[in-house]
């Protein structure tokens, strides 16, 4: 969980402080549309904010951190997956892309999150 956490805030100050050569450089973006920085400024600021919640629930062993920190990725991930399906299903550099850096990172951070052991006392 913290790994998948980590790697959301890497994409995040990648996107943030590169965000040309992101676009440029991540198999498949540049096939989305023309570069709007405010959007993608958007999307690091949810990845930035995904990864500290994961971050935070690995660290403090908080079941709900992690279920929310997870919940934006996985919702990214289902519409790549989306995306994908109505692409025909390609198994191309974009595929492989979404699935090593969206698909897998988020469903092992939300599993992650749901087999936690929260460590807090309940009433």
């Amino acid at each position: 969980m913290i790994g998948v956490g980590g790697i959301s805030v890497l994409t995040a100050a990648y996107m943030w402080t590169a965000t040309q050569h992101w676009y440029h450089s991540v198999p498949g973006v540049a096939y989305t549309g023309p570069l709007n920085f405010h959007f993608a400024k958007d999307v690091a600021l949810a990845y930035l904010s995904s990864g500290a919640a994961l971050i935070w629930a690995g660290i403090k062993h908080d079941k709900s951190a992690g279920i929310c920190g997870a919940s934006w990725l996985v919702l990214h991930a289902l519409f790549h997956v989306w995306i994908w399906l109505h692409r025909g299903t390609p198994a191309d550099l974009v595929a492989l892309t979404n699935l090593i850096g969206i698909q897998i990172p988020a469903f092992a951070g939300f599993i992650s999150a749901l087999t936690l052991k929260s460590e807090r006392a309940t009433p």
